[in-house]
């Protein structure tokens, strides 16, 4: 067993412990280290197949695009809300899916939710279609087709190695 199991994790639970904070204090940095390296090292054994990572591009233009959208959603989001309450037009829709590895779905689920405006609320059981609320939904075939482009086919490229 390494020290580090998850360096990026580590790093992660550091960089957050210190913002969490606020403060860079010795004791808060000597106690982030000591939750970047326990943590990892207890959660370990709950995580039976790490992720492979194909394509560490993918994960930087992705990561672009979330950042976007969250920000830009959260402006259209608190325009619709402050709006005319007629003009929202809240819905479920089922996303057809074509990712299969489990990371993917996980982070796809997570990303969705993470955007303003959209949840998601349930995986079918064969994991072939994931359920999302959205505030505003005017076609539901657009709202599919910008999260398989915008989320799904890069999530394919980082953690399945293809672009279907």
């Amino acid at each position: 067993m390494r020290l580090v199991p998850a360096p990026l994790l580590s790093a992660m639970l550091f960089v957050g412990w210190l913002l969490l904070v606020g403060s860079v204090s010795a004791g808060h940095i000597a106690l982030a280290g000591v939750l970047a390296l326990a943590i990892p090292l207890w959660s370990e054994r709950l995580r039976p197949d790490p992720p492979k990572i194909g394509a560490w591009g993918a994960v930087v233009r992705l990561t672009g695009v979330v950042l976007y959208d969250i920000v830009a959603s959260a402006f259209v989001v608190a325009r619709q809300i402050l709006g005319p309450e007629e003009r929202i037009r809240p819905g479920f829709v089922w996303i057809p899916l074509s990712i299969r590895e489990p990371y993917g779905l996980a982070s796809l689920a997570s990303i969705i939710t993470m955007t303003p405006g959209t949840l998601s609320v349930d995986l079918s059981e064969d994991r072939h279609h994931l359920l999302v609320h959205a505030l505003h939904v005017d076609d539901p075939a657009d709202l599919i087709a910008s999260i398989k482009q915008r989320y799904e086919r890069p999530l394919m490229a980082i953690f399945e190695g293809n672009l279907r």
